[in-house]
């Protein structure tokens, strides 16, 4: 079973997590890897609906495990509840008695369906920190839609800023809306969890799929907000920055981010390019003549290799890097420094490697103080029986499972 006691800021804080797809699991994850103790409540026989997301799914044939699933549930128990039974609502309603965090991503009105509406939750316990998640908002003359990232993506504006021109919309190619709700949740939980501390009241924690996409537009949204003008699609170029994008070399694309003046001298000697050009003399100028910028550094990066242009330029100081394929990123070694993979034990699958935290902990001495070990994202109902006991149940309690 995942350590109660695991270390981390967030140890000692129990989140019952009644989330499944992306969202929810995602926060619930970032939590865990705080050292929270995540118990993942799941529909039985069939569990979270990520776990037959695929492929590709690993694993023996008779029990096989999506890869999908794994991206978004290290560190979690599995509790299998039946909801809709007495004796499933009963064992939720321990658990939240002892929980710090409740999170759920059902459609606005399924909780208080369920019997665990606000005044309910406030019952059992008045101290609970609640992170609900939804696809467009909780009210609002749209508030009960159901929230997929691909609608949210398009409906929120992204897929109009994505993509090789304002005529081919694109999606970003992992469910962002998904992934930044899950975020924006973890660390409203976080800032909720901390006014506790303060206040000893329990906090309501609401976003969506679509302020989730809203609140990344940044300098796209103040351009119509305050500008006035309509955000386009602009490639693998940035529309305010110039050079600032992927270019063609002899052999593949390199990028190049040239954010001031005198980046773009530097970046200029190194193509043997005039850096007084009066097209190109400021950022303004060069954003205005942005096709004849490309054009003119496209003609002298086809003479040499992407890795020899690499080179030159970062020892002139000028921001370029390679377009890496995930297996190029896997195995690079300053991912693997930073500790963006980690192996975990897994029942089925032995030993595999995941994606890993994205946040460092260390003490100002430099002694590391975030989660010591991480565990595998778990078999559905794995830690039933533990749990039940736990609780005061008996490990034979099928219904409710």
């Amino acid at each position: 079973m995942t350590e109660p006691s695991a270390s981390g800021p967030l140890a000692g804080t129990l989140v019952v997590d009644l989330s499944r797809a992306l969202a929810g699991p995602q926060a619930t994850m970032m939590l865990a890897d705080m050292g929270a103790r995540v118990i993942k409540v799941e529909t039985p026989g069939t569990g979270d609906d990520s776990r037959q997301w695929g492929p590709p799914f690993v694993g023996p044939e008779d029990e096989p495990v999506s890869t999908y699933f794994l991206s978004a549930n290290r560190n979690k128990e599995s509790l299998q509840l039946d909801l809709k039974s007495d004796t499933g609502r009963t064992a939720l309603a321990r658990l939240l008695e002892r929980a710090d965090v409740l999170v759920e991503n059902f459609r606005p009105g399924v909780l208080d369906r369920l019997g665990f509406g606000l005044p309910r939750l406030e019952e059992l316990n008045p101290g609970l920190v609640v992170l609900s998640i939804s696809g467009f908002g909780h009210d609002g003359p749209e508030g009960g839609r159901a929230g997929y990232d691909q609608i949210a993506q398009g409906e929120a504006g992204l897929m109009s800023l994505t993509g090789p021109s304002p005529d081919r919309p694109t999606r970003v190619g992992v469910p962002i809306g998904d992934l930044l709700a899950g975020m924006y949740g973890a660390f409203g939980v976080a800032a909720a969890l901390a006014d506790r501390a303060r206040t000893g009241r329990g906090t309501v924690v609401r976003t969506s799929l679509l302020a989730a996409i809203v609140g990344v537009h940044a300098f796209q949204g103040t351009r119509w907000t305050v500008a006035g003008e309509v955000p386009r699609a602009s490639g693998n170029h940035h529309p305010a920055i110039a050079p600032y994008g992927a270019f063609t070399a002899q052999d593949g694309i390199i990028q190049v981010a040239v954010g001031n003046d005198a980046q773009w001298r530097a970046m200029a000697a190194v193509l043997e390019l005039d850096p007084d050009d009066a097209r190109f003399r400021s950022g303004r100028d060069r954003v205005a003549h942005r096709p004849e910028l490309i054009e003119a550094m496209e003609e002298r990066l086809a003479h040499r290799p992407a890795a020899e242009w690499l080179a030159l330029l970062a020892a002139a100081g000028v921001p370029s890097g390679k377009v890496r394929t995930l297996d190029e990123v896997y195995t690079w070694e300053q991912t693997l420094s930073q500790g963006l993979v980690v192996d975990v034990d897994h029942p089925t699958l032995g030993t595999v490697q995941l994606p890993g935290p994205p946040l460092r902990l260390e003490t100002l001495a430099g002694a590391p103080a975030g989660r010591a070990r991480h565990s595998a994202p778990p078999l559905l109902g794995q830690h039933d029986d533990e749990i039940l006991r736990w609780l005061g149940g008996t490990p034979d309690q099928e219904e409710g499972r």
